[in-house]
């Protein structure tokens, strides 16, 4: 069975509750899809950072050349 979550919203999220609810969607799916949509939006956010770390990286860059080099010379045609 599912916790119960209780908060209390300020202003900006009664109005965006509001929005959220006005085609008749109940509040617990809004809320539920709002969290949903904000976790994924937040590994979205993780993933963009780890992959400019990445770019950033100058010996991580140099390897993925060499790897590629490699693999260059296992193609069959």
């Amino acid at each position: 069975m599912a916790d119960t979550i209780t908060f209390r919203p300020d202003d900006d999220t009664t109005r965006a509750l509001a929005a959220l609810t006005a085609d008749g969607t109940p509040v617990s799916s809004a809320v539920r899809s709002a969290l949903i949509a904000a976790a994924r939006a937040r590994a979205g956010e993780a993933l963009r950072a780890e992959a400019a770390t990445l770019a950033d990286d100058e010996a991580d860059r140099a390897e993925a050349a060499r790897v590629l080099r490699d693999m260059e010379t296992l193609r069959a045609w």
